[in-house]
């Protein structure tokens, strides 16, 4: 079955402009970093109840292939494979996939990065698919989830996060991020953003069954945390029905 492009070109060469610096903690992909430990633990979290895994085991996910669609330079893809796993990282800016190459070959770690879009994927299925914070940056949401939806293996996990659309994110990602220099200008667009009861119609529309919801919040004292607000951003656990 061919698969529909959902890459849209604007917001390919938007990313790969900040390719040089992804991995610069205090770089233009500064916002990342600080969101990568969160994102972690609620990956940690899902996969350790899915399969009933040791939340002590360093490497729970020895054996078990992933992906991460739209992986930037790899901020997710390395503790992917640093957990266990046979990784994939697909992305549309060719830049963004060259940055990620060369910084897994100097950690030392066996990647298989790729340019292009989901059927860059390949024909073997995957236990884990990852797509954070991507989303609302493709063409046709619809396809894009169907397409990770097929590309997952039976019993497998899909967890994908994006910012709500609600006046919340929109003042504080666009105003306020955006507006004072925290995220790159023009990185979103808040007429793009998923409400929750629109993914998981997507999801379901899929033929997957969704397991969890969680909300993404920012406080500045404590930072980025897990919780029960969807308001300004989200995550959701998926698995084939």
């Amino acid at each position: 079955m061919a698969v529909e492009n959902t890459i849209r070109p604007d917001e390919a060469a938007h990313f790969g402009k900040l390719a040089a610096d992804w991995w610069d903690p205090k770089g233009s992909s500064a916002m990342l970093h600080r969101l990568n430990p969160v994102r972690l633990k609620y990956i940690r979290e899902q996969i350790d109840h899915h399969w009933e895994l040791d939340e002590h085991d360093r490497r729970p996910l020895a054996g078990k292939r992933a992906a991460d669609v739209g992986c930037g330079a790899g901020l997710l893809c390395e503790p992917l494979a640093r957990l266990g796993a046979a990784v994939v990282g697909i992305d549309a800016a060719p830049e963004n996939i060259a940055a990620a190459r060369l910084h897994a070959e100097g950690q030392g770690l066996a990647i298989d990065y790729r340019a292009g879009s989901i059927d860059a994927l390949g024909p073997e299925p995957f236990d884990l698919i990852t797509s954070l914070e991507v989303i609302e940056h493709v063409e046709q949401p619809a396809a894009f989830v169907r397409g990770l939806a097929n590309a997952l293996a039976p019993g497998g996990l899909l967890i994908l996060s994006t910012p709500n659309r609600t006046p919340v994110s929109q003042l504080a990602m666009i105003t306020l991020g955006e507006g004072l220099g925290a995220i790159p200008r023009g990185t979103h667009d808040w007429d793009r953003f998923l409400t929750p009861d629109e993914l998981r119609a997507h999801v379901e529309a899929a033929g997957l069954e969704v397991l969890d919801t969680t909300g993404l919040s920012y406080n500045p004292a404590r930072g980025f945390t897990l919780g029960e607000n969807l308001a300004l951003n989200y995550l959701v656990t998926a698995r084939p029905r």
